[in-house]
């Protein structure tokens, strides 16, 4: 089916312009700006992200190619490198920041009943950081030593569905503690950490908050058990015990009882200390909890290896934060098509079909249903030879 739109067009489409420029106005992004608007800016540094652009040379020399089709997405000034950097260097990064949660917001409630590999209905959430290394002499006000700069990139993953609900980027200097101050803890739901962010009393305004966390003990942890459950070892459960911290600092802290639980994982042939102040759960379903915050670390290695976060258009704060948080919406806006149009190819292929045909002129039903056919044809194919052998064999 043809149609006048190209790919790229339609893709935009699921942006309200309306809330954008919302976003604009709240950071006064337009002031003085004649051409070359902040939408202009979104769409360039987003094709960037589509196509895997290298530099800004990069998305200049191929935007410029294609000029005759850039009009239907809303790109109506000459595109030049030098205007583009800065934009980015001077425009407010908290814009593309206020978009990105605005579209996270979005995909979380359209995510929401999706299955989730622990049988709960309460909202699953991991905390983690990564950091993206950068070079000191480029990046000095991320430096965090004499020989290193970074920033650190703090997310809070909604597990249904892997879609990031907060991200708070900061230098890496910053300490992990001080995200779980930022954070609107929510009520029955389920907060799984690593061992960075233990604070008992961050931790106890979580409880006193009606949530529940899930994180491994750190080797001095001091624990007074009071009484133990009936445990199953063959689920791999080595004891199941409440009782309360010690020491009279960590006991003014969190005051209340804990739980410790002790479990073997059979795969990695390693025994691992939680605890939790979830009370009702079985042993095994706070393992396998905490298991699954192994999906936040999927979630950092697959953005890095398909989003544009590691070589930067710019060298400014606002540079960085400006390509992180556009990167952050083109993959939630991606998450949001592919739930929308019920697609059923994941992200990662939606993504490589874009990356080659943004400026087609085909429906967006017509782009996918082509591939899932041919993705159903090969293994059709792969299933009617003999031996499981393919056709390459």
């Amino acid at each position: 089916m043809k149609t006048n739109k190209t790919i790229f067009s339609q893709l935009m489409e699921y942006i309200s312009r309306y809330e954008f420029y919302k976003h604009v106005q709240r950071y006064n992004g337009q002031y003085k700006v004649r051409s070359f608007t902040c939408w202009e800016q979104f769409l360039c540094m987003s094709f960037a992200q589509l196509t895997y652009r290298e530099s800004l040379r990069d998305i200049e020399a191929c935007l410029r190619s294609a000029h005759t089709k850039l009009c239907h997405a809303g790109i109506y000034s000459k595109i030049s490198k030098s205007t583009l950097a800065k934009a980015n260097e001077n425009r407010d990064w908290r814009i593309y920041r206020d978009l990105g949660c605005t579209l996270i917001e979005r995909a979380n409630q359209l995510y929401a009943d999706d299955v989730f590999a622990v049988a709960l209905k309460n909202i699953v959430y991991a905390l983690d950081s990564t950091s993206v290394e950068l070079c000191v002499s480029l990046f000095p006000w991320a430096a965090y030593s004499n020989n290193s700069a970074a920033v650190c990139m703090h997310t809070l993953l909604n597990l249904r569905g892997n879609i990031p609900s907060v991200i708070v980027i900061t230098d890496k200097s910053v300490s992990e503690l001080k995200v779980l101050d930022q954070l609107l803890i929510e009520p029955e739901a389920i907060y799984i950490m690593d061992r960075g962010y233990i604070d008992f009393a961050r931790l106890y305004r979580m409880h006193q908050s009606h949530a529940f966390f899930v994180t491994r003990a750190r080797a001095n942890f001091s624990f007074n058990r009071l009484y133990s459950a009936t445990v199953d070892k063959a689920q791999g459960i080595l004891y199941d015990q409440t009782g309360v911290v010690k020491g009279d600092k960590a006991r003014k802290h969190f005051p209340d009882k804990l739980r410790r639980i002790k479990y073997f994982d059979s795969k990695a042939q390693k025994q691992l200390i939680f605890f939790t102040n979830n009370m009702t759960l079985s042993a095994k379903t706070i393992a396998d909890l905490y298991r699954s915050r192994w999906q936040v670390e999927l979630f950092f290695k697959w953005i890095k290896q398909h989003l544009r976060i590691k070589a930067f258009f710019g060298r400014t704060e606002n540079a960085v934060k400006t390509q992180i948080w556009i990167a952050v919406s083109t993959y939630v806006l991606v998450a949001i098509v592919k739930k929308e149009l019920n697609l059923n190819l994941n992200l990662y292929t939606i993504l490589q079909i874009l990356s080659v045909s943004l400026f087609e002129k085909t429906s967006f039903y017509q782009l996918f249903s082509d591939c899932s056919e041919i993705n159903m044809n090969i293994s059709n194919q792969l299933q009617l030879l003999p031996d499981g052998k393919t056709t390459g064999q």
